[in-house]
């Protein structure tokens, strides 16, 4: 063969450039077919989302606790990421399954994306398909399904806080990967209970059906730091509400915050429960700040744990503060009249309750205030401290005769001049004291209502004695104003440790 006959070497270079080529475009479409899937991307970046309650999609009514608990974690689990601003647990699930617009939730809530799905469970495995919408656009960004074992369901919602942060491309600090990095299979009848306790939990501060299931699922798994959380938390609301002897309640609380930490020393809801019993049960204020900030470090987007943060500092007298906390609780939980009632509280605490009286109006133009709601408190003690008794008392005959309203009330009694219905409600309180050990407090408050000042101080010291939660409020307490200048106020608030 000649010369001529042969390819030139022009040729044979072009020819293994355009193979070349080739080569790299169908190695190239091969990784993007493995390795990439499509999304629709946001004009301006996702920093602020609200999850919307999950649907329930088995077709049974009676598992609708299972969706609600899966929405909840799934909440937890992202306000883990302190990059992202997420909505807090009463707002989200407020929004219901109405037919509110995106746009309308983006401006109602202030939010960028919003998250939705269903949960399903078929046999045992557990269903779950989410997807995130950007709010202002109605673009959607990603969407995917995930089928998991019943023994990893609430480290599925891990998985999907996970997913959600990398395609929003949100910063997610090494410790926050960690914290919602898989832990440990749950036994499914456990994870049952403890979800249907987080729904009695959430239905009322002094339900306490919520206690029995926590302390089964305990039984089924005694090593689950959320149920024990769980269990800390009703007992905390117990205390609080009254409804069952303080120093039971406290104690009870702080053993099983106490457990819960031991098992899982990042689990913020362990920590927030602990900090209430060392306030209501110990007095370490210290030690509470401590447990608060903690938590807030491990979720910094819990409105309710910012909210009770600000409760603690105007117990302090830091009002500033307490109102610069309570207004971050808002923030986080718009629609929340618990969220509401607390930045009231802390204008109130700082004796601004002009102020407070605006945040009790703004709930009531939400349609958050109901005719029998527990506000009605809040306006009581506001409008009594105004000096409009008249009005105070009206508010606070909305209410029924527990402990602590009917002490507020007996105290707006008093200082309205009407010392029989002030006598008759110190009756009413002394007989909760002998059969629950309650009212101590709202006993010294009637009387010092009355101007009867050693009476008042013999019930403050009994209430010293029961370890009373009333006294954590003494240095803020504007009903407790007529005793300040005697020495035995500042020796009870020394003993309290709010001398400081």
């Amino acid at each position: 063969m000649t010369s001529s006959n042969l390819p030139s070497q022009r040729t044979r270079s072009r020819v293994l450039g355009y193979g070349l080529i080739v080569f790299c475009a169908a190695l190239g479409l091969a990784l993007a077919t493995r390795y990439w899937r499509p999304r629709t991307r946001s004009v301006s970046p996702i920093r602020a989302i609200v999850v919307m309650p999950l649907r329930n999609a088995s077709g049974d009514p009676t598992q609708q606790y299972f969706a609600d608990g899966m929405t909840e974690r799934l909440i937890s689990d992202l306000g883990q990421i302190s990059a992202l601003r997420v909505i807090s647990r009463t707002s989200s699930m407020s929004l219901g399954n109405g037919n509110i617009s995106f746009p309308e939730i983006a401006r109602k809530l202030d939010i960028d994306g919003v998250v939705e799905g269903s949960v399903a469970r078929e046999g045992g495995q557990l269903r779950i398909s989410a997807q995130l919408t950007d709010a202002r656009t109605g673009l959607l960004v990603w969407k995917n399904e995930y089928v998991r074992n019943l023994a990893g369901a609430l480290d599925l919602q891990s998985a999907v806080a996970r997913e959600i942060a990398d395609q929003i491309r949100i910063k997610v600090t090494p410790q926050e990967q960690a914290r919602l990095a898989p832990t440990q299979s749950i036994d499914p009848e456990a994870q049952e209970l403890y979800l249907q306790g987080r729904y009695f939990l959430y239905r009322g501060g002094a339900n306490k059906e919520a206690v029995g299931y926590f302390e089964k699922a305990i039984e089924k798994e005694p090593t689950f730091a959320l149920a024990y959380a769980g269990l800390a938390a009703i007992y905390n609301d117990l205390g609080q509400a009254g409804a069952l002897n303080y120093a039971e309640a406290y104690a009870k609380a702080e053993a099983a915050a106490e457990k819960a930490i031991e098992l899982n020393s990042e689990l913020a809801e362990g920590h927030a429960a602990l900090a209430y019993s060392l306030i209501d049960k110990d007095w370490n204020w210290t030690e509470a700040g401590k447990e608060f900030r903690r938590a807030l470090e491990l979720n910094p987007n819990s409105g309710p744990v910012h909210s009770a943060y600000a409760l603690y500092l105007a117990r302090l007298g830091r009002s500033a503060e307490a109102i610069s906390e309570a207004q971050r609780g808002l923030q986080l939980d718009p629609i929340s009249l618990s969220a509401y009632h607390i930045v009231a509280y802390s204008y109130y605490g700082a004796r601004r309750y002009d102020e407070a009286l605006d945040q009790i109006r703004k709930a009531s133009e939400l349609n958050l205030v109901t005719p029998d709601s527990w506000i009605h408190w809040t306006l009581g003690i506001i409008y009594r401290d105004k000096g409009s008794y008249e009005k105070a008392i009206q508010e606070f005959r909305v209410l029924h005769d527990s402990p602590h309203f009917l002490g507020h009330l007996g105290n707006a009694y008093a200082r309205a001049g009407h010392r029989t219905e002030a006598s008759q409600a110190i009756a009413k309180l002394k007989n909760y004291v002998q059969q629950d050990g309650v009212g101590t407090y709202e006993v010294a408050l009637v009387y010092a209502g009355l101007g009867e000042k050693d009476e008042a101080f013999v019930w403050l010291e009994k209430s010293y004695r029961v370890r009373d939660k009333g006294l954590t409020y003494l240095k803020m307490d504007p009903g407790m104003d007529p005793l300040r200048s005697d020495p035995r106020f500042q020796s009870l608030l020394d003993r309290v440790g709010l001398s400081s």
